[in-house]
C-alpha cells in the first residue's frame, strides 16, 4: 500500500485523495481486478536450508505508520530502535543485550552508527545521539520536521534528512547545525525519504521532486543536481516521482530509482545521466559487482545490468506483497513482505530457493547483511538474525 504525505495548505489535493479512499472502500470485491490481488505463496523443493540464530525484541512495534527503522552495525555490535523509544545494542553472533536505553521519543528512523555514537530521529523532529558503548544519551535537537530516513553518521558530522525537503549536516559532538539545503516540495508525495549517502567527500540523496543531488560534506555546497523523473500527467497523484529509497554507490556510478520513474545510473564525479529506464518502486534497489536487484512497485523482483539497464530476470512470485527493498546475501537476492516472510532467489538465475517467516508482522526494512548472517527487524519490534544451515554430507 503506498501512503501519501500531503503538503500544509493543498486542500484541494486533500479532497481528491478522499474521494480516491472513498472510492476504493466502496468497491465491492467483484470490482478488484485479480491482478491487484496479493499473489498466494505456493509450495516448493527449497534448495537451501535457513537457520535462524536468534531473535530479541527491543520495543514495542507499530502496525501502520510505515518507519524507517532499520539495525545498524559496527563490526561487534547490532544496534536497533523501535517506537516506543527504546534503543538497544546486541551482541552481532548472539544476540545478547548489551545495553537498552528507553528514550521516551517516538523513533521513526535509524539508528546509523559508526561505532561510536548511536544516532535515531523520530516523529516529532528529534534528532537523539547516544553512546555506542555505553546507551548514554549525549544530546537531543529538534529538527524541521519528521525524520524518514536513518541518519548518517561520518567523522565529526551526522547527516540528517526530513520529510519536508531540507537535508542538514549537525556537529557530531554538540548537534549544532553545521549547514543546510532545502530542495523544493511537490503538492503531494509518497510517506518516505531517501536516506542519504556520503561517498568521496560528497552527500548524495535523492528527493521528492524527482531529483537526485550531490552537495560538498564540508559545506553543502551543490556539485551536481539530475532530473532523474521528470513528473507527467494532469493530477497530483499522477504527477507523484518521489525518490523515496536510498541511493546506491557502486564504483564510479550512483544508482537511484523513483516512484512512476526511471531508474538511472548516474556518473558520481560529474553527475552525467549514463542511462535510464523507465520502472517504478518506493521500495529500493542493492547492487553488487554486475547487476542491479530491485522490488519494484508491484513487489516484482527484477535483475538488471549495471552497465546497461537491460533486464536480466523478473519474479512475480511476490506481486502486489508489499515487498520492500533487496539485500545481497551469498549468492542470493532477500527480500521481505508483509507478512514476515523473507524469500531467498538465486543471483543468477531468480529460482526460488527458500523460504522463512521471521514472525507474523511486516517486514517494512531493507535486511541488513554482515558477515554470514542476515539480520532483519519486523514492525513488531523484534530483530531476527538468520544464516545458511550447513548441508548435510551424503554417506559413502
Amino acid at each position: 500500500m503506498i501512503r501519501f504525505v500531503i503538503n500544509p495548505g493543498w486542500w484541494r489535493t486533500a479532497f481528491m485523495c478522499t474521494a480516491l479512499l472513498v472510492a476504493l472502500l466502496g468497491c465491492s470485491s467483484k470490482d478488484v481486478d485479480p491482478d491487484d490481488l496479493p499473489a498466494e505463496l505456493v509450495s516448493f523443493k527449497q534448495s537451501l536450508k535457513i537457520k535462524k540464530v536468534w531473535s530479541r525484541g527491543v520495543g514495542s512495534g507499530t502496525e501502520h505508520l510505515r518507519l524507517a527503522l532499520r539495525p545498524a552495525e559496527d563490526g561487534v555490535k547490532i544496534y536497533a530502535a523501535a517506537h516506543d523509544g527504546k534503543v538497544a545494542a546486541m551482541d552481532l553472533a548472539t544476540g545478547q543485550v548489551i545495553w537498552k536505553t528507553n528514550t521516551k521519543l517516538p523513533l521513526s528512523a535509524g539508528p546509523g552508527t559508526d561505532g561510536r555514537l548511536v544516532v535515531a530521529g523520530s516523529s516529532n523532529g528529534d534528532i537523539i545521539a547516544l553512546d555506542a558503548t555505553t546507551g548514554e544519551v549525549l544530546w537531543t535537537v529538534a529538527v524541521t520536521s519528521e525524520v524518514l530516513a536513518s541518519p548518517v553518521v561520518v567523522p565529526g558530522k551526522v547527516i540528517v534528512r526530513t520529510v519536508n525537503g531540507k537535508l542538514a549536516a549537525l556537529d557530531s559532538q554538540s548537534g549544532e547545525q553545521l549547514w543546510s539545503i532545502q530542495q523544493s516540495m511537490p503538492r503531494l508525495s509518497v510517506r518516505g525519504t531517501s536516506e542519504p549517502v556520503v561517498a568521496r567527500n560528497m552527500v548524495i540523496c535523492g528527493f521528492d521532486n524527482g531529483r537526485v543531488s550531490a552537495f560538498d560534506l564540508s559545506d553543502g555546497g551543490v556539485i551536481w543536481d539530475v532530473l532523474l523523473n521528470p513528473p507527467s500527467g494532469r493530477t497530483s497523484i499522477e504527477r507523484l516521482v518521489d525518490i523515496n529509497s536510498m541511493v546506491q554507490v557502486a564504483g564510479s556510478d550512483v544508482y537511484a530509482i523513483g516512484y512512476q520513474g526511471s531508474i538511472g545510473a548516474i556518473a558520481l564525479e560529474s553527475g552525467q545521466l549514463l542511462w535510464t529506464r523507465d520502472m517504478s518502486s518506493d521500495s529500493g534497489l542493492i547492487v553488487d559487482l554486475n547487476n542491479i536487484y530491485v522490488a519494484d512497485q508491484r513487489s516484482e523482483i527484477v535483475a538488471m545490468s549495471r552497465g546497461s539497464g537491460r533486464e536480466l530476470w523478473r519474479r512475480t512470485d511476490l506481486r502486489n506483497r508489499d515487498v520492500r527493498a533487496p539485500a545481497v546475501f551469498g549468492r542470493s537476492v532477500v527480500v521481505g513482505d508483509d507478512q514476515g516472510y523473507l524469500h531467498w532467489f538465486d543471483i543468477a538465475t531468480g529460482d526460488l530457493q527458500a523460504r522463512v517467516r521471521a514472525g507474523s508482522k511486516r517486514i517494512t526494512s531493507q535486511p541488513l547483511v554482515f558477515n554470514d548472517i542476515l539480520y532483519v527487524m519486523t514492525d513488531g519490534g523484534s530483530v531476527y538474525a538468520f544464516t545458511l544451515a550447513p548441508a548435510k554430507k551424503r554417506g559413502r
